[in-house]
């Protein structure tokens, strides 16, 4: 059954649009979205805090990926009626629900890929970092 579930998660089966693991690459696989997305679950809301936070981000690319984001219903926008103008962007449901997928990235980096992350190279697991 387990190895039945797997064909199915990785493949299109009848009845399928598209393959599951495909759509959320489309979903999350841009450049820096998942950044974003990992900076949102820090609690960073403001577009300054994105660009000065993510190397290599800038203005336009930034301007882009949240209105895709927004556009596929990972984030919203809100304005708030003030002088200067305040925008802050907060995940929604579906944005929120990408934190275990992030997750698990973190963990696989932590053990598989342990001398790109730590002065070390010791593999970790994700409680052994978690503040």
């Amino acid at each position: 059954m387990e190895d039945e579930q797997q064909e199915i998660m990785y493949s299109t089966e009848e009845g399928m649009k598209a393959c599951p693991v495909d759509n959320t690459f489309k979903i999350i696989g841009k450049k820096f979205t998942v950044l974003l997305i990992r900076n949102m679950l820090s609690n960073q809301t403001r577009f300054n805090q994105f660009l000065e936070s993510i190397e290599g981000m800038n203005q336009k690319i930034l301007s882009a990926r949240l209105k895709e984001m927004e556009k596929d219903g990972l984030i919203t926008r809100r304005v708030h009626a003030e002088t200067p103008l305040r925008v802050e962007y907060s995940l929604t449901e579906k944005g929120l629900a990408i934190k275990p997928i992030l997750d698990q990235m973190a963990a696989f980096s932590l053990q598989y890929c342990s001398k790109d992350v730590f002065n070390d190279g010791k593999p970790r697991s994700l409680q052994d970092v978690i503040h």
